[in-house]
C-alpha cells in the first residue's frame, strides 16, 4: 500500500458517459459514508496541468474504482489512468474494483 494514503478512493471514469449520472451518485454515496474520494472535477484547480496530479492521486489512494462505460476506452486520459492504476495494483497492492456501466464485460476489448 502507498506509504501515505491521502484518498480512500480514486474514481476513474469517462465524464462524457457518467459524470452526471452513475459516477455522480457514487461519489455522493461515498462522501455520505465518510470516504475521502478523489475526482478530477472536485479536487483539481481549473487551468492546472492535470496529468501529474492525477497520477499522484492514484498513487495516494487505497482503492481505485474504474467505471468502464461505452466511451471509457476512447479517452486517452482514462487509458493513461488505467495504466497507472494497474501499475499501482502490482507495485503498491492497491485494490482495484471495476464497474461495468451500461456495457457488458465481454464487449470490452
Amino acid at each position: 500500500m502507498a506509504a501515505s494514503c491521502v484518498y480512500d478512493v480514486f474514481l476513474s471514469f469517462s465524464g462524457f458517459d457518467t459524470r452526471k449520472t452513475f459516477t455522480g451518485h457514487l461519489l455522493d454515496a461515498l462522501d455520505k459514508h465518510g470516504f475521502s474520494t478523489f475526482r478530477d472535477d472536485t479536487k483539481l484547480p481549473r487551468g492546472e496541468e492535470v496529468g501529474p496530479e492525477l497520477l499522484k492521486a492514484i498513487e495516494e489512494s487505497i482503492v481505485s474504482v474504474i467505471v468502464v462505460s461505452k466511451n471509457y476506452a476512447s479517452s486517452k486520459w482514462c487509458l493513461d489512468e488505467l495504466v497507472k492504476i494497474m501499475d499501482c495494483k502490482t507495485t503498491l497492492n492497491q485494490i482495484v474494483i471495476p464497474i461495468f456501466y451500461d456495457v457488458e464485460p465481454s464487449n470490452v476489448l
